[in-house]
């Protein structure tokens, strides 16, 4: 069997992984709090047919050697948490963070996710929750009858009530940031959770210890970007077709060679 058949549908399998992860990143392109992925590869192993450095004589070796690679494989998925443009909505609890850092988020079943997206709303307790209701870590309850809110960039929230000339504190917002953000699992819904790749989440007050702050009335955006995922498009699809085409001559000459008679 010709080896350039598997090989090339390696290739075959590998771009078609890679057309995944682009369309994925393209469908999200107005995801609130995005990031975006790229593929990485590596070459499998080779067959050596002639080692390097192999003595061919008493005093002579063999300079390179021949040696067969049997195709590649996708070794990761990486994600990227470059930040993204930033969206004024005026909303008063759309809240993006700039920099490092991300929202806490609790879970139904109790366990605290991580995220960038700051579209938060209300819920009918006043507390500050996703757009999946998922309540924002520490929580935070606005009152009935407040007519204002405002979070300043170190995370305190503050609320203007009727009657009243001075705003009055409800609480601190606190977000964390992790070593390797890269290693963190995502789950869908904005939300990501630790591994033991991303190390432990480190909390803190936006501003301090390296942590972004908090930017009242503004989303981060998709970090996306639509002209280099369609470069990337056309790359995968033209090394899709170019290892097809291999396919298609090693099937030629295995052909060819069928039909041989003496």
């Amino acid at each position: 069997m010709i080896r350039a058949l598997w090989t090339a549908s390696s290739g075959m399998s590998a771009q078609q992984l890679n057309l995944d992860v682009v369309s994925n990143n393209l469908a999200n392109v107005n995801t609130v709090g995005f990031k975006r992925s790229r593929t990485d590869f590596q070459d499998l192993l080779y067959q050596s047919l002639r080692f390097p450095g192999a003595a061919s004589a008493a005093d002579n070796q063999i300079p390179t050697g021949v040696q067969i690679g049997h195709g590649v494989r996708p070794t990761g998925v990486i994600r990227f948490f470059a930040q993204g443009d930033y969206q004024q909505t005026g909303n008063q609890l759309d809240l993006a963070i700039e920099g490092d850092g991300f929202f806490q988020v609790q879970q139904p079943n109790g366990e605290t996710a991580y995220s960038r997206a700051g579209a938060f709303k209300q819920d009918s307790q006043g507390r500050i929750v996703t757009s999946d209701g998922y309540v924002v870590l520490p929580t935070l309850t606005i009152p009935s009858d407040a007519t204002g809110i405002t979070v300043g960039a170190d995370g305190t929230i503050s609320v203007q009530k009727a009657g009243q000339t001075a705003p009055s504190q409800v609480g601190q917002l606190q977000i964390a940031r992790f070593v390797n953000p890269a290693g963190l699992n995502s789950i869908g819904r904005n939300l990501y959770l630790p591994t033991a790749s991303s190390g432990d989440p480190t909390t803190g007050t936006p501003g301090q210890n390296g942590l972004g702050t908090i930017s009242q009335g503004y989303l981060e955006m998709s970090n996306v970007s639509v002209v280099e995922e369609m470069v990337n498009l056309i790359i995968a699809q033209r090394a899709y077709e170019a290892n097809s085409k291999a396919v298609q001559t090693a099937d030629e000459m295995l052909q060819m060679a069928n039909n041989v008679r003496r």
